[in-house]
């Protein structure tokens, strides 16, 4: 029997695996696909984030570009928010290709004493024996393990297997595209272009290559989705002229947005990043949330150990939810006014008269801060 096998081998599961073998523990990693490989998500690294990544051992995040802040776009107004200083933090964020950082963690987590790490080895679904998840069934053979660790993404098999799924009416979707910029560089901010009914993400990226992604109603999209991207992004006339000649680099892909579990656990098996649930990336914490989540648990499993996870598992889902609860309440409001975009222009007038407030609020969603004040430490 394995210690630990973790199904997914992205930023979250990759990360705790690396922890997880530092600690001594036997791990199995299965991820179904080959790496590099992409994926349509965000590509900023929030202040957080990057400390967790340092303290992996991956520096600058695996050699991101440097990033102040974000700023938002509305008509020709712009708020500012920038990162707030944090001894424990820094005060700057960093942006890669997932492309580049889950090649770097999975190859991380392979040269890692007591991990052995999969690619291209599809993970068929759940062992359960006597009520609890036993292990899983990969190649038509069971891999039993005293803890099994879901970290399949937004759309995870494993969850839906297991019956945590919650449907979720699909109301959002996300698509982004790559480009290589002509002749000038990208501005070390996220910068976000509120529209009527979507947004559009541009985070600087290494070799003056950028990553425009849109987040739009679902009935606002009509298809094909090609088209609709193209003529939105030349709207915002900032948007325009730093993509001005600019060269495509990647295709344009899609995905659902938001995804819901009705448990963050069951008994011998933790959903973990994506996989465990997400309301929307508009507040850019994805990857920081994956990696601190990640190494909570690594933290968790190295004081007490995997053969009674079940009872301490209560005790790991309570810390993230606590961990979480205030980046998810600013993720709802900001939400709130992307649907709004009169109340929207109003928040963001007050919030560009009053940068401290905006850095703090910057700061939640950088996952250094919270959201009433109290500073979080690593």
């Amino acid at each position: 029997m394995t210690g630990v096998v973790i199904v997914g081998g992205g930023i979250a599961g990759a990360s705790l695996a690396t922890a997880l073998g530092r600690h001594g523990h036997a791990v199995e990693l299965f991820d179904a696909q080959t790496f590099p490989r992409d994926k349509p998500c965000g590509e900023g690294i929030m202040p957080a984030g990057v400390s967790a990544l340092r303290r992996l051992g991956v520096p600058d995040g695996a050699g991101g570009v440097p990033f102040d802040g974000v700023r938002y776009h509305v008509g020709s107004r712009v708020a500012v928010g920038r990162f707030p200083a944090s001894a424990e933090h820094g005060d700057r964020g960093r942006a890669q290709r997932r492309l580049v950082l889950d090649q770097c963690l999975f190859e991380l987590a392979a040269r890692t004493p007591g991990v052995t790490a999969h690619q291209g080895v599809a993970v068929e679904g759940p062992s359960i024996e006597n009520g609890r998840v036993a292990g899983v069934h990969v190649n038509g053979v069971v891999q039993r393990a005293a803890l099994v660790i879901a970290a399949d993404g937004a759309h995870s098999r494993f969850r839906h297997r297991l019956g945590l799924n919650v449907p979720v009416p699909r109301s959002r979707i996300g698509a982004r595209r790559h480009y290589r910029l002509a002749g000038r560089t990208a501005p070390p901010w996220v910068d976000i272009f509120l529209g009527p009914s979507h947004e559009f993400y541009v985070t600087p990226l290494p070799g003056d290559e950028v990553l425009v992604a849109l987040l739009a109603e679902a009935d606002a999209v009509h298809p094909p989705l090609e088209p609709v991207f193209d003529r939105w992004r030349v709207e915002p006339p900032a948007l325009r002229e730093l993509l001005e000649g600019a060269e495509p680099i990647s295709p344009l892909q899609a995905t659902p947005l938001a995804a819901a579990a009705r448990h963050g656990f069951a008994p011998g098996v933790v959903l973990l990043g994506d996989a465990a649930g997400f309301i929307d990336p508009i507040t850019g914490g994805g990857i920081a949330q994956a990696l601190v989540t990640s190494e909570r648990l690594a933290h968790f499993i190295a004081a007490h150990g995997v053969e009674h996870a079940d009872r301490w598992l209560p005790a790991f889902e309570r810390e993230r939810r606590s961990l979480l609860r205030d980046y998810r309440l600013l993720t709802r409001g900001v939400l709130g006014l992307a649907r709004r975009p009169a109340l929207a222009r109003a928040a963001l007038a007050g919030l560009s008269w009053t940068p401290p407030l905006f850095s703090h609020l910057v700061g939640v969603s950088a996952g250094t801060r919270r959201l009433f004040g109290l500073r979080l430490k690593a």
